[in-house]
C-alpha cells in the first residue's frame, strides 16, 4: 500500500474527489450509540414500534450515520494526507438526512473538495470545504452536507 503524502492547503484542489471504504451498520452500533447519547427513541430501539416507521424496521440514528461517515473519511488515503495539517473543524452546514439507514445497510462516503479559500493570507491556515455524500449499497444518497475545516499552509 502506498502511504499518503503529507499535504497542505496549497496541495488541495477544488474538484478533488475520493471515496471511502464501506462499513455495514449493525444492531450493536445502534445499541451502543443509544447508550452513549441517551437517545433511546423507539424507532431506533423498539422493533415492534419501528415496524410502523418509514423504514418498516429499526433504523440507525441520523447522527450515528453522520459520525460513522466521519470515521470512514479519516481512514481514507486523501484525508490521511492532510490530517497533520488540519487545525480545526469549523462548521457542518446544510446536512440533510435523506433516507433511513437500517441494520445491515452498508454505507460509504463520496467526498469532493467544494472550496479552498485563503481569505486571510496573513493567517497560517485556510478554509477547505468538503461536500460529503453518504451512499448505501443500493447507490442511494442517504445523507449529504458540507463541512468546513482549516488546513495549515505550507511553511506555517
Amino acid at each position: 500500500m502506498e502511504l499518503p503524502r503529507k499535504m497542505y492547503f496549497e496541495d488541495i484542489q477544488v474538484g478533488d474527489t475520493f471515496q471511502t471504504v464501506g462499513r455495514t451498520i449493525t444492531e450493536a452500533d445502534i445499541v451502543a450509540f443509544a447508550g452513549l447519547t441517551g437517545d433511546y427513541n423507539l424507532i431506533h430501539t423498539n422493533a415492534e414500534v419501528a415496524k410502523n416507521s418509514i423504514a418498516g424496521q429499526r433504523m440507525a440514528h441520523g447522527m450515528l450515520v453522520m459520525s460513522i461517515s466521519n470515521g470512514l473519511i479519516t481512514r481514507s488515503a486523501y484525508y490521511m494526507g492532510i490530517t497533520e495539517a488540519i487545525t480545526a473543524l469549523t462548521s457542518v452546514e446544510q446536512h440533510k438526512f435523506k433516507k433511513p439507514v437500517v441494520i445491515g445497510d452498508t454505507i460509504h462516503v463520496d467526498v469532493e473538495i467544494a472550496e479552498a479559500v485563503d481569505a486571510r493570507p496573513e493567517s497560517g491556515s485556510a478554509k477547505v470545504v468538503l461536500r460529503r455524500s453518504i451512499v448505501n449499497q443500493r447507490g442511494q444518497v442517504v445523507q449529504e452536507g458540507t463541512y468546513a475545516i482549516l488546513v495549515k499552509k505550507r511553511g506555517a
